[in-house]
């Protein structure tokens, strides 16, 4: 496990969301992005990331007054996985990327095959 402090880790997932083509971003709507050191309810081994929310796709006419959607990275786990500074970068961007997907509506077997 490499050691990254909060601070580095999170410009890591600002740097990796500002590699996302700019088409992208600029259809997420009513999402924010945080750094987590884990899971609220316990250590998340392995789990990188995490999108809660309503996907684009999937939001009708109705949808609004409503919290933003949520993409939690978690520091620890994603550091537990690294033995770089470069695979840190490496996986927090696929991570993030894998997230926004899912804000998209893209699913986990979709986003797999794409190697995210």
């Amino acid at each position: 496990m490499i050691e990254v402090d909060r601070h580095r880790f999170e410009d890591m997932v600002g740097e990796a969301l500002d590699t996302l083509p700019a088409e992208f971003t600029r259809l997420m709507r009513n999402v924010v992005v945080q750094v987590e050191d884990a899971p609220p309810d316990g250590p998340g081994d392995g789990l990188f990331g995490l999108y809660e929310g309503v996907p684009l796709t999937e939001r009708m006419s109705d949808y609004s007054a409503v919290l933003p959607d949520r993409i939690t990275i978690f520091r620890l786990a994603t550091l537990a996985a690294c033995d770089s500074e470069a695979e840190v970068v490496a996986e927090v961007r696929t991570t993030v990327v894998h997230e926004v997907g899912h804000h998209f509506g893209i699913d986990d077997d979709r986003l797999h095959e794409l190697g995210y």
